[in-house]
């Protein structure tokens, strides 16, 4: 069995070997281009991604793969999907309207609960935006510093020349082609969303995504860090994790940013609330889980007996929250995360995200596909 990788790790290295050898990245356009294939074996595939579009489950993986189920997982449809690249998020914010993102910077938009999706953005659309927000950030430096008295302009012209310096790598990824992935998008209602990703992509829309900004400007993440997850906690604040230690917080619904301190410098690959107002649990490599009651003002490590990469987690109804890992890690906190109970499956394959779906069963998707299991993460 291949090594499993985090859902955010591998579409990082796989960006970075296209972005390494141009014909990689004319292989992703391809599959931009290319329908997802019908298959009777799309729910034993790989699967990054899940969620509820009110009652039904919707899940997203490799090779543009949309499963939904209306029985709790028992029965799975495909969707037909416009594009054949690895999906790594997805969200619906009402039962019919939702969104997935993937490989090569890819949007695709659902109106009818996942049955059918359109694309809205990819790659090169998105290397497109990103110039034009940097160009126009540019002239407006080149005005300030003109006009600066002289004891300012050294302070701006280094910054101006960082700018330039990050205007042409966009321009040089783009004549690369569309490679870098996007890896999370949560949407506040069927109008406004993001979608965040590798080397510190993050884009807005306030239409549905008929149209999209590039909102990097917006979050103070000079060394463009990879955004690996992006979620609400209850309280309405949203928090953006990623590599490096690297956490964003939001009380305006994106509107701006503020990096919070970090109680750790390893990469997250997933931040959730845990239902109480103010929470959040950010967790990723080798088993570190973090909770924070304060917004991230201050942070408490959580006990844990994994060793293994924490890709993803949910709460139940009954507020019981659960992770899920690399090697068949399943973390099970019933004391609202002040400490978990370890189990490993016995196939030690990897979970990359996990659906309560009972008092007493959970849906998990992984390295196998979909799996039923008890509230313990272990087999029915």
């Amino acid at each position: 069995m291949a090594t499993p990788f985090s859902r955010k790790t591998f579409a990082a290295l796989l960006g970075l070997s296209l972005a390494l050898a141009s014909p990689g990245a004319s292989a992703v356009s391809d599959v931009l281009e290319t329908p997802a294939r019908p298959t009777d074996l799309a729910d034993d595939n790989l699967l990054t991604d899940s969620t509820f579009a009110g009652d039904r489950m919707v899940a997203v993986g490799e090779r543009g793969h949309i499963i939904y189920s209306d029985d709790r997982g028992q029965t799975w449809q495909q969707g037909e999907v416009p594009v054949a690249t690895t999906l790594t998020g997805v969200t619906f914010p009402t039962p019919t309207e939702g969104w997935a993102v993937g490989h090569g910077a890819v949007i695709l938009h659902s109106s009818d609960g996942g049955e059918t999706w359109e694309k809205q953005l990819d790659g090169t659309s998105a290397s497109g935006l990103v110039i034009a927000t940097m160009e126009e950030q540019i002239a407006a430096m080149e005005e300030k510093v003109e006009n600066a008295p002289e004891d300012e302009k050294g302070d701006l012209e280094w910054a101006l020349d960082g700018m330039i310096f990050a205007l042409e790598d966009a321009q040089a990824d783009k004549e690369v082609g569309p490679w870098k992935p996007l890896l999370d998008v949560w949407f506040a209602d069927e109008n406004t969303g993001f979608a965040v990703g590798s080397y510190g992509f993050i884009f807005r829309t306030d239409d549905g995504g008929e149209t999209w900004q590039d909102w990097a400007a917006n979050v103070p993440n000079p060394d463009r860090f990879h955004l690996n997850g992006i979620a609400e906690v209850t309280g309405g604040a949203l928090v953006i994790a990623g590599e490096a230690g690297t956490l964003f917080l939001s009380t305006d619904r994106g509107e701006t940013w503020e990096s919070i301190e970090s109680p750790y410098t390893g990469s997250f690959f997933g931040v959730m609330g845990t239902g109480d107002v103010n929470e959040i649990l950010a967790f990723g490599l080798r088993g570190n889980v973090f909770l924070s009651t304060d917004l991230g003002r201050s942070w408490t490590t959580v006990p844990n007996d994994s060793p293994n990469t924490l890709n993803s987690g949910a709460v139940a109804d009954d507020g019981r929250i659960t992770l899920v890992g690399n090697g068949g890690t399943v973390l099970v906190s019933a004391n609202n995360a002040e400490s978990f109970r370890t189990q490993f499956r016995s196939d030690r394959q990897g979970l990359l995200s996990i659906l309560p779906v009972s008092d007493d069963a959970l849906v998990l998707f992984g390295e196998g596909g979909v799996l039923h299991t008890d509230i313990n993460g272990l087999n029915r």
